[in-house]
């Protein structure tokens, strides 16, 4: 937890300093025709004439108390508009990770119990153009085709469960196939090991064997892939909600960029940067429920 601070009070001076390190804050946030004396009032009143440290400091301390500051655009808290955001962001993120885990996770184990058959040659060339296929092309192709072609579902949208199925698989292929090659990976490690010869020689059943012995032991690094992959589909995933038009915190974000809305730029990546700490925290602890050995190390 203390890690967990240190991280979090380094990536806010990070957020804060790189708006400086772009030029003058108060003229990339006005627009480009504002008047000398717009940017000076503007400059003002952000307490931009204030030394640097100053203004980090009152940044902190408005952190601190959940006050990231006001949009520039929308003149409303920038946290409240995240939060308004991340329930469409979240019900994506989810959704994709529970199919791309559930379906990697059985591809997984049928390529380490097939291993060096066609089966398990297939599983892996679909892992493989599952990674390489570009997020945005996948997208635009399951419109073509589901949308258009055949009218299944809707091009974009959001608010029906019909309107989740082609994002959630655009989201969720490149996660999917980078399941399956870490599953099938670490089970075929954890199965060569002599626990798993004790426990065929006590006369256990295969799955057993499988699931028990060996898959439990193999999660460890299959929960951390889990974990970053979760922090990264919350933190926004910006190409999928902008191709689906989906309300989300990416789409935000480039909307927030296009408009020069640094406040909300600012907030949106410090959120982010929260997610991926306190997810890498609860997989610690994680770590010590899968492996109890890890509690003495």
């Amino acid at each position: 937890m203390a890690q967990a601070i240190i991280v979090l009070v380094g990536v806010s001076a990070i957020v804060f300093f790189a708006l400086f390190l772009a030029g003058d804050p108060a003229v990339l946030m006005m627009p480009p025709d504002a008047t000398h004396q717009e940017i000076d009032a503007f400059r003002e009143s952000m307490g931009f004439n204030d030394p640097v440290l100053i203004q980090y400091g009152r940044y902190l301390n408005r952190a601190l108390r959940g006050d990231l500051g006001k949009s520039l655009r929308y003149h409303e808290s920038t946290v409240l508009l995240v939060a308004q955001r991340l329930p469409a962001t979240a019900l994506l993120a989810l959704s994709a990770l529970a199919w791309s885990t559930i379906i990697g996770g059985l591809a997984g184990i049928i390529g380490a119990l097939k291993r060096g058959s066609v089966i398990d040659f297939s599983v892996r060339l679909f892992a493989l153009l599952g990674q390489a296929v570009p997020v945005f092309w996948l997208g635009l192709i399951l419109i073509l085709v589901f949308s258009l072609k055949l009218a299944w579902f809707p091009t974009g949208g959001y608010g029906t469960w019909q309107q989740l199925i082609l994002p959630s698989i655009s989201l969720g292929a490149y996660y999917m196939s980078s399941m399956t090659r870490l599953g099938r990976a670490s089970l075929i490690d954890v199965m060569s090991k002599d626990y798993i010869l004790t426990a065929r020689g006590k006369g256990l059943g295969e799955p057993t064997v499988v699931l028990k012995h060996g898959y439990r032991n193999a999660l460890i690094p299959i929960v951390t892939v889990l974990a970053l992959h979760l922090g990264q589909l919350l933190g926004g995933a910006v190409v999928t909600e902008l191709i689906f038009s989906w309300p989300g915190v990416g789409r935000l974000a480039i909307q927030a960029i296009y408009n020069r809305d640094f406040p909300l730029v600012q907030t949106i990546v410090l959120l982010s940067s929260l997610v991926f700490v306190f997810i890498n925290l609860f997989v610690d602890i994680l770590y010590c429920i899968l492996d109890p050995r890890i509690r003495y190390e």
